[in-house]
């Protein structure tokens, strides 16, 4: 239920993150709509609001006033329709969340069933993405909640933590390095590793940990996803270092996997909501569900 004009959501978008094409691809609606809208935006308020630069877009001075105040309207706004929609305390309305590739087979489907079992009135939309797609996600408010990965246990008033999940070096099943099912940090020195990009945070870890232990690093090949770091190690590309959603194992049998100790290294799925609008009833009972999904 709109309050406002939904093109000041969408000024509110642009003037984050400075591009039209980023908040194109964010609000998955055409740079050319976008376009538009903030021109009839600028007709409807006699002036311009923004100013473009070789890098994207920044908010005149006349832009700055209004963004100053739209800002709290628009929270006011979501509060209210909230308020308006819930009143008979029954959550209603759409819920955003974001889902990590490899979350999806386990816990999608299972998601679908919970909320229509327990909450029939509200429509769930559900995208994938990598970890750090869904933070972007987040940050832009495209998303109301999403599973991410995190180096450390992060808490807070928009970050829960779910599940804490020790690292496992990751290769063909039946290699001798991974029968034991523990390999320590140190004969990490000189395999040929799948690993992330710079400046993914796990492979800033793993780098700065391997200076400090003196621990040489080879790496192989760079691919930024679970699924296709574990698809090349599966096919004899090297070796992956990642968690799995599973208790054990990685849920594939071309692969296996030993647990990395000494010192035993973990990653933490946290469900994040976004900053950028309040939690309506609809996004917090999804919350509960999540967090209770993930500690069965």
């Amino acid at each position: 239920m709109p309050i406002l004009d939904p093109r000041w959501r969408l000024f509110a978008s642009v003037a984050q993150l400075g591009s039209l094409t980023r908040a194109a691809d964010v609000l998955n609606s055409p740079q050319s709509v976008i376009s538009r809208q903030i021109a009839q935006l600028e007709t409807l308020c006699g002036g311009k609001l923004f100013r473009r630069t070789g890098r994207g877009v920044v908010l005149t001075e006349f832009g700055e006033l209004i963004h100053a105040r739209i800002g709290p309207m628009l929270a006011d706004a979501d509060r209210l329709a909230d308020e308006i929609v819930t009143t008979n305390r029954i959550p209603i309305g759409d819920v955003h969340v974001g889902l990590l590739p490899s979350s999806v087979p386990r816990f999608a489907g299972r998601l679908f069933r919970a909320m229509r079992e327990q909450y029939p009135r509200v429509r769930l939309r559900l995208a994938e993405g990598s970890s750090a797609q869904l933070e972007e996600w987040l940050a832009s408010g495209r998303l109301d909640l999403a599973l991410l990965l995190r180096e450390g246990p992060s808490a807070g008033a928009d970050v829960t933590c779910l599940r804490s999940m020790a690292l496992d070096l990751t290769g063909p099943a039946g290699d001798p390095l991974l029968v034991a099912g523990q390999v320590p940090f140190a004969a990490l020195d000189g395999l040929p590793l799948i690993l992330p990009a710079e400046p993914h945070v796990l492979r800033k870890r793993l780098d700065a940990l391997a200076r400090e232990r003196g621990v040489r690093l080879v790496v192989a090949m760079e691919a930024d996803t679970i699924a296709l770091q574990q698809e090349l190690a599966a096919a004899g590309a090297g070796y992956a270092i990642v968690a799995s959603l599973g208790d054990t194992g990685t849920g594939d049998a071309r692969l296996g996997a030993a647990r990395i100790v000494q010192p035993e290294l973990t990653r933490h799925i946290v469900l994040g909501a976004t900053p950028h609008r309040p939690h309506t009833l609809a996004t917090r009972s999804v919350a509960r569900l999540v967090a209770a999904l993930f500690s069965r």
